[in-house]
């Protein structure tokens, strides 16, 4: 049985499919019971609970996202506890419908058990995400009604 990835290479092969725009794979880097936590959504859900709800959540971005990633500035910090990095990067951001690129600050902090991530918190610059694809009017109407 070959060794299960660190919570580094898990965090890299997670990247690297982002990057390579290979969604439907991501999935299959989450416990089945995984929780992902997208802290600073501004609306919409901001916690995803196992791997099938994750799994329907990429396959979704990978079939409206109008975005191109291409990580930069790239540091994962181990962490005390053997389980937990902490990765801070940045996107390069092309929005394929606007023609804008820019930059967008990014933290996870992840959790990876036997090679498979059991819990992620995500800390990613949203705000710039709705800038950049005109959707800042239509975020902040979904913050009224909320």
């Amino acid at each position: 049985m070959p060794e299960a990835l660190s919570p580094r290479e898990v965090f890299q092969k997670l990247i690297e499919g982002i990057a390579a725009g290979r969604y439907t794979e991501l999935a299959g880097l989450y416990a089945e019971d995984a929780v992902v936590e997208t802290v600073f959504a501004p609306v919409g859900p901001r916690r995803f609970v196992g791997r099938a709800v994750l799994g329907e959540r990429f396959a979704q971005v990978a079939a409206s996202s109008p975005l191109e990633l291409t990580p930069a500035n790239v540091v994962v910090r181990e962490t005390d506890d053997a389980e937990v990095v902490v990765a801070e990067f940045d996107y390069h951001v092309l929005h394929r419908d606007t023609g804008r690129t820019f930059e967008a600050a990014n933290i996870q902090v992840l959790r990876v058990r036997d090679g498979l991530i059991v819990s992620s918190r995500d800390y990613h610059d949203h705000l710039a995400l709705a800038v950049a694809g005109g959707a800042l009017p239509a975020l902040v109407a979904a913050l009224e009604d909320e």
